[in-house]
């Protein structure tokens, strides 16, 4: 079953992988909008979770800024805390900007992250990142309307999470716009959030 579900998953990241070099390419497909990638539609969905400032956070809310959003948990050793930390420095780098859009973390291991134990996480990282987590089948239904992949991998100490890396940008309509890789470079990732949060 799960290795059903690991070719399944590699298969639609390879169609995905596919349709982006056609649209970098400068190929039209048909009903494709010019510049815009096919299947954004499918990246995203509604949630309401409890959120580290406090009460809930919906998707509803978000609208009407654009935000980037990370899925990962606090016990991460390396990709979540560098991926933070790069998005600390990136907020500092926008200045005033960074007011203009919104920073979340979903925590992929609610059985362990409340949110008080995100809150504490995320106080070393910019205060403009918020954290949200919620019911493990809330999670997942959120982590599989962004196409994120996690599983829990046994250890001696217990477990840990491997999880998809991406963080994704989506614009002030709660729409997918693009991506940011791990560790990407942080000229370019500046660039990519100055055009986001300037509409384009």
């Amino acid at each position: 079953m799960l290795r059903t579900f690991r070719f399944l998953l590699w298969a639609l990241i390879a169609v995905l992988g596919g349709l982006v070099v056609l649209a970098v390419s400068g190929v039209r497909l048909p009903g494709m909008r010019q510049g815009a990638l096919p299947l954004t539609a499918a990246i995203g969905g509604p949630f309401t979770l409890p959120v580290t400032s406090g009460g809930t956070l919906s998707s509803d809310a978000l609208k009407g800024r654009p935000f980037a959003i990370f899925f990962g948990f606090t016990f991460c050793p390396d990709v979540c805390p560098t991926t933070l930390l790069d998005m600390s420095n990136t907020i500092k780098a926008l200045g005033p900007d960074a007011d203009r859009m919104n920073y979340v973390f979903v925590s992929v291991d609610p059985a362990r992250d409340t949110v008080e134990q995100l809150k504490l996480y995320l106080s070393s990282f910019d205060p403009h990142i918020v954290g949200i987590s919620g019911t493990e089948a809330q999670v997942a239904d959120l982590a599989r309307a962004y196409r994120v992949f996690f599983e829990k991998v046994p250890t001696k100490e217990g477990y840990t999470i491997n999880h998809t890396a991406t963080t994704y940008l989506m614009d002030a309509r709660g729409a997918f716009h693009s991506t940011l890789a791990y560790q990407e470079n942080s000229d370019v990732v500046l660039k990519k959030l100055r055009r986001l949060i300037a509409g384009g």
